[in-house]
């Protein structure tokens, strides 16, 4: 599987809009989980490997390249980091975050947990 890249034919679309390539992306096993971690802090490979329990090394590398390749990580000092890109895409993401927590704490509400 390519990566994805917006202007060319991704999964669900054959057009290759941007926002559909995003969600290729996005979509893909580990990658949100990955840029998650990242922002929390940078991380060396086995690190962010350990912080992601049960990624597999082929996976966490495929992945890695993708989000390089789209500009999303860098490698830093610290190991691999959030791009200024890969930041502006987390912040974007933080509102749904927050609905999530409240989402969570409605069920537990209403299941009376």
């Amino acid at each position: 599987m390519s990566t994805p890249t917006p202007g060319q034919p991704v999964r669900g679309s054959s057009t290759g809009r941007p926002i559909m390539a995003l969600l290729d992306l996005l979509g893909r096993r580990w990658t949100l989980r990955i840029l998650w971690e990242l922002n929390q802090a940078p991380a060396s490979f086995r690190e962010l490997q350990s912080r992601c329990e049960g990624l597999s090394p082929s996976v966490l590398n495929t992945r890695l390249g993708e989000l390089r390749e789209n500009r999303l990580l860098e490698n830093g000092e610290q190991g691999y980091q959030l791009s200024p890109l890969g930041r502006e895409l987390i912040e974007q993401c933080l509102p749904l975050a927050q609905w999530a927590d409240g989402w969570a704490a409605r069920l537990v509400e209403q299941n009376g947990h």
